[in-house]
């Protein structure tokens, strides 16, 4: 396995009273899109809210480069060339599609600052956000609003993606273009850590998956040699690939 870019070891994550994550161990290779994978309630968006700090490990400890991340809070882990697309997209409604982006855009202080070439390259990827670039986002459809969420995280480059979802809710049509999408990022050699319902778009993704259970992490290995272990498959997620 390559060099492993983003660490959590024995991860526990208290939301009020409540104990959501049991010991977390996750690694995440630099370069590789790694899939998280488990059913509802186990875990999943929990961990990726922890390693963002947008809630705080109560034990364990998170390192990213090798920098022990674990009490930095949001803006210094973003800071560090981490982009988060959360599960309800985090899009600003009121905002053009070309202001979400330009926000997302830290070294661009109006539109005409953005990296173009890298701007042509996302409109291929995504071409409703170049089609309704100065319409108000909260417009969108939900797929379009998708593709804005993960066009604005990737506006530049970024070291690693965390994407929650990106496959819900869209028809698809629109999830093969979201997994090209991913394909294209993964060409580029960015990290991916990605949640994901969908087990088409992790088999057709993933280089390593991390299965999780009741705030734990079970299985860890490669995402092929679980999509060919159907016996595996049903007794981690209740279903075959």
């Amino acid at each position: 396995m390559s060099d492993i870019l983003l660490k959590l070891e024995g991860v526990h994550t208290h939301i009020g009273a409540y104990h959501i994550l049991h010991g977390v161990d996750l690694m995440v290779p630099k370069g590789q899109l790694t899939m998280l994978l488990g059913r509802n309630g186990a875990g999943k968006t929990t961990t990726l809210r922890t390693i963002m700090g947008l809630w705080q490990a109560s034990q364990g400890r998170l390192t990213f480069g090798g920098q022990d991340i674990t009490a930095l809070n949001t803006p210094q882990i973003a800071g560090l060339n981490i982009a988060y697309v959360p599960e309800n997209m985090g899009i600003f409604s009121d905002l053009t599609v070309k202001e979400n982006m330009l926000l997302a855009a830290r070294k661009a202080k109006h539109a005409g600052q953005m990296d173009e070439a890298r701007l042509q390259w996302i409109f291929s990827l995504f071409p409703a956000v170049e089609k309704f670039w100065n319409h108000p986002a909260g417009k969108l459809s939900g797929g379009q609003k998708q593709m804005l969420a993960v066009a604005r995280a990737i506006v530049e480059p970024r070291e690693l993606l965390i994407v929650d979802e990106p496959s819900k809710g869209l028809a698809p049509a629109i999830i093969n273009n979201m997994i090209d999408a991913f394909a294209q990022l993964k060409a580029t050699g960015t990290t991916i850590l990605l949640v994901e319902q969908n087990i088409n778009f992790a088999k057709r993704l993933g280089d390593q998956v991390a299965v999780m259970d009741d705030g734990r992490v079970v299985h860890a290995g490669s995402m092929q040699a679980l999509a060919e272990d159907e016996a595996l498959q049903q007794s981690l997620l209740g279903l075959a690939i």
